[in-house]
């Protein structure tokens, strides 16, 4: 989320027409320099019973602090887990009423079930209806006796989905957890999946609380350039405690930096926290 600094927004003012005064800009300058600020986005999932209470006045709040876009769960997938309250309700009135509180919702997240071949056409339908660009697995949630074959039969059963998701016009992506970031038959599970996602088909959500586990989502951003969509973000001090965005031991700027190489299109805080470090991440991450 870097700014575009004095020096570079004038490289942009000559390139396309000569040396003009910053008030005589033209609009389209000022547009493309606003376009390249990314956009604070914030995952639903940890303030699902405040939505279920109160769908429209939470989002509302949440465009206040600061926050821009949002991601979703599909409530299919979700009804167990606090999006009961939304499964009888058409994506078009979930769509309608995020747009209306101030926000867009370019992402959701969808479980392994939804996307097999007897459910997946009703699940880009919902998908489409509510505008999505992107359709994230939020994981396979395979049991600890997993193989790593199990792993790569599941990442070409995602690969298969993410063909209909593109012929869609959408990205399927998908999110790690944990688990992921642990050794399996002497080889880290994540970057097996990496192996086996097919690069065109499917972009990688890369969620930041790894660091808790020694993984820099910077290094897996320059590690596989191109291979990101976008990120789940949140801070963590030395001894494991969630904080606000900017107050843990993550390098934001360089964070933001790699992202780029990663491409990265949209960031989502994921944090268990309080409304007032969901503000303070929100400003801090504009200030970077």
């Amino acid at each position: 989320m870097t700014n575009i600094n004095r020096r570079a927004f004038l490289g942009k003012a000559a390139l396309a027409g000569g040396a003009l005064a910053l008030t005589q800009l033209p609009q389209q300058l000022l547009a493309a320099a606003k376009a390249e600020h990314m956009p604070v986005g914030f995952q639903t999932f940890p303030v699902r019973d405040k939505l279920g209470k109160d769908f429209s006045g939470t989002l509302k709040s949440f465009a206040g602090m600061g926050y821009s876009l949002t991601e979703m769960c599909y409530p299919a997938d979700y009804a167990q887990i606090g999006y009961g309250f939304l499964k009888d309700t058409k994506p078009a009135d979930i769509k309608k009423t995020i747009e209306d509180a101030g926000l867009k919702c370019p992402s959701s997240h969808f479980g392994t079930a939804s996307l097999k071949p007897e459910k997946i056409d009703a699940t880009i339908e919902w998908a489409k209806a509510m505008g999505l660009t992107q359709m994230i697995c939020s994981t396979f949630w395979l049991p600890k006796t997993a193989t790593l074959k199990d792993y790569a039969d599941n990442a070409e059963n995602l690969n298969k989905a993410a063909e209909k998701i593109k012929a869609a016009g959408m990205q399927a992506g998908f999110h790690n957890h944990d688990f992921e970031f642990h050794e399996l038959e002497g080889k880290l599970i994540y970057d097996e999946l990496m192996a086996h996602f097919d690069p065109k088909l499917v972009k990688m959500q890369f969620q930041t609380e790894v660091i808790n586990l020694g993984y820099k989502a910077a290094d897996y951003f320059r590690k596989y350039p191109g291979r990101f969509i976008s990120s789940h973000l949140s801070d963590w001090t030395a001894d494991k405690k969630e904080v606000a965005i900017g107050k843990g031991v993550i390098d934001w700027k360089d964070f933001f930096k790699a992202a780029k190489a990663g491409g990265v299109k949209n960031i989502f805080v994921e944090m268990e926290t309080s409304p007032e470090n969901m503000a303070t991440s929100a400003t801090y991450i504009k200030s970077l």
